[in-house]
């Protein structure tokens, strides 16, 4: 049961998926008896082929255990993932098992999430101590295991040649810095018209993107226990300074109201996650390289998605058990086609690329491989949505040409510190 301090914590939404995570288990009619185990798993991805895959290995388990009447994939959209899960919970109405991305610090705050690590260690062939440790840190608490890392995707800088030489630029995108990417990109908006380079997702609404170029200035959003918030470092504002005149005076990012798709031809660079190499169609030349160096040198950004079982499952013990299959080591590299893996095994260049025409085994070692170990994720509390929004009301004074730097970064931290120290 959730306790009284937990819930005096947690937000209204968090305290409804507490509450449900502590008793949903019970069910509707003690009385009532069924043999019939139907288990249910919500996804993001309406990928035909991922989600071919996952019904395939669904209909392998059920083989073997025919107690097991049903195992259906259920695809949400990504734009409202989190609230149409985080209704069903609340509502009485929650999947066995679950994909997550931010929303895992609310499900494992809130007690919603089943612990993983002693049934996948007494899973027979599973090999728990395959699993890279710097990947499963996001989802772990008190050295338990609340949700598989499936996906490790470390962000990466798409390099558009053609373009470049378009503009009769040509640079060595070995140890390439950002000041070098942002010189490269204005002549690139000066001499074609085209963007230079761009932030993919950011739009000037999804801050924590950002995190892709500050991390490189030693920057964070806030402190490592996540209690006290540090926009407003110096680091910070040293950061921002160069997102700004990349926006305002050089031009060497699009500015707000302006957009520019890297994989449609229209800028030179992009950073992305390596998963989005999908997009290649081949109408241009490319590189593939790690994100480029910032004041503080080299470092790697990741972006991770979990999947954890419901302490509100009807079937929770079935649910646990389908997750170790779906993850062991054999399913985990069917998944590694589409998902860069935790494992350590399956951790090479060769191995990824074994599956993927669009990039090369030497890129795949590169950024991602090489990247993995020491790579931080994107920033992740915590009431995600309400930080997200009292953070983008309060950053988006800093996107006009006169902005005060320190000032605005000063409010950032006023609009959500309150929600970190909760």
């Amino acid at each position: 049961m959730i306790t009284a301090r937990k819930l005096l914590g947690a937000l209204a939404l968090a305290t409804a998926i507490g509450l449900t995570a502590a008793c949903g288990t019970t069910p509707a009619n003690p009385g009532a008896q069924t043999d019939q185990v139907d288990l249910r798993m919500t996804v993001w991805t309406s990928n035909e082929d991922q989600l071919k895959l996952f019904d395939t290995i669904g209909d392998a388990y059920r083989a073997d255990h025919p107690e097991v009447s049903s195992i259906t994939f259920e695809s949400l959209p990504f734009a409202d993932y989190n609230t149409t899960l985080t209704t069903q919970i609340a509502g009485g109405n929650a999947p066995d098992l679950a994909w997550m991305g931010d929303l895992s610090k609310d499900l494992i705050a809130s007690d919603a999430l089943l612990p993983l690590t002693d049934k996948l260690k007494a899973t027979d062939g599973w090999k728990y101590d395959d699993l890279l440790g710097s990947v499963t840190a996001e989802f772990s608490k008190d050295d338990q295991l609340y949700a598989y890392p499936f996906s490790n995707s470390p962000f990466a800088l798409y390099v558009n040649t053609d373009l470049l030489a378009e503009a009769g630029l040509k640079i060595d995108t070995d140890g390439l810095t950002w000041d070098q990417v942002a010189e490269a990109g204005a002549a690139v908006n000066a001499k074609t018209g085209k963007a230079g380079f761009v932030i993919r997702d950011f739009d000037y609404t999804s801050w924590n993107t950002l995190a892709t170029v500050w991390t490189g200035w030693g920057a964070s959003a806030w402190s490592p226990d996540g209690k006290t918030c540090t926009f407003d470092s110096p680091e910070m504002q040293q950061a921002f300074r160069f997102l700004h005149d990349a926006a305002f005076k050089t031009k060497a990012m699009p500015g707000p109201g302006t957009t520019a798709d890297f994989f449609a031809g229209d800028a030179a660079f992009t950073v992305a996650q390596v998963s989005r190499a999908s997009l290649l169609d081949g109408t241009f030349k490319h590189e593939l390289v790690p994100l480029p160096d910032g004041p503080k040198g080299d470092y790697a950004v990741l972006g991770q998605a979990g999947v954890g079982v419901l302490t509100s499952s009807k079937h929770p013990e079935e649910a646990r058990d389908f997750l170790a299959y779906l993850t062991n080591p054999t399913n985990a590299e069917k998944l590694a086609q589409f998902f860069p893996p935790p494992r350590k095994s399956l951790l090479t260049g060769d191995k990824l690329a074994a599956n993927n025409q669009k990039v090369t085994a030497a890129q795949l070692q590169a950024v991602v491989v090489d990247q993995l170990p020491d790579a931080v994720t994107l920033p992740n509390h915590t009431s995600p949505a309400e930080i997200a929004q009292k953070g983008k009301t309060a950053l988006d004074a800093i996107w006009k040409p006169d902005a005060d730097i320190p000032a605005v970064l000063g409010s950032v931290c006023s609009a959500i510190a309150p929600i970190l120290s909760k």
